[in-house]
């Protein structure tokens, strides 16, 4: 029963993670059919790229036992597809000076999760120091994505419009990091049920669509 019920909130999370995950295609369509990314941060892209390769290396059989967190690597190599796909949307459209930024931004993360992965593979040489290290990682990364929408919440509270913060990024946020938690919980994971603060960060920034409803209505 435990491990049903474990399965069952995995692949709920995978939903939820995927929408989560899919949210920004309405953005990138706008930046597409304007040929402009407006005032729009990629910031929290990077972030998500950064946490969708860690969390996914970190459910391959090289670091977990098996394919126990096979619910894990299955979304987040879909997120890692979704968010270059966003970024490279970014980058051609954006500023010279936007460009510059995000350049450097992804090829630091990148750099971040090879090394990351490298070092994993070929120094640490069992399953649980293994899954320590790049635990670790992964919730520092993780604790990042959930809270990086934030960065824009000074420009949604002076512009009273919440078109830099849509609902939904903020509602299947929220949904995604409570479920996960309860997928760790349910596993003995304390590496992915690490989401207690990113729910507390989800519901705050859920707090402000509802205040400047009327421009997004």
């Amino acid at each position: 029963m435990g491990d049903r019920l474990r399965v069952a909130v995995g692949i709920m999370g995978n939903g939820a993670a995927l929408l989560l995950y899919a949210v920004p295609i309405i953005t990138f369509t706008r930046v597409l059919r304007k040929k402009n990314t407006e005032d729009f941060s990629c910031v929290p892209y990077i972030v998500a790229l950064l946490n969708c390769f860690l969390y996914a290396w970190y459910g391959l059989p090289i670091v977990s036992c098996g394919w126990e967190n096979f619910t894990i690597v299955s979304i987040n190599a879909i997120g890692v597809l979704l968010e270059l796909s966003f970024i490279s949307i970014y980058l051609r459209f954006a500023p010279v000076n936007a460009k510059k930024k995000v350049g450097i931004l992804t090829a630091l993360v990148i750099l971040i999760c090879c090394a990351t992965a490298i070092s994993s593979a070929l120094a640490i040489h069992d399953h649980p120091h293994r899954k320590i290290f790049v635990g670790s990682m992964g919730v520092i990364a993780s604790v990042a994505m959930y809270t990086s929408p934030l960065v824009v919440v000074k420009q949604v509270i002076q512009t009273k419009s919440v078109k830099f913060m849509p609902f939904y990024l903020s509602l299947f946020t929220f949904l995604s990091s409570t479920l996960w938690m309860t997928y760790g919980f349910l596993s003995h994971d304390y590496f992915i049920g690490d989401s207690c603060s990113s729910c507390s960060i989800a519901s705050t920034e859920n707090i402000l669509p509802w205040m400047y409803h009327q421009a997004w209505m």
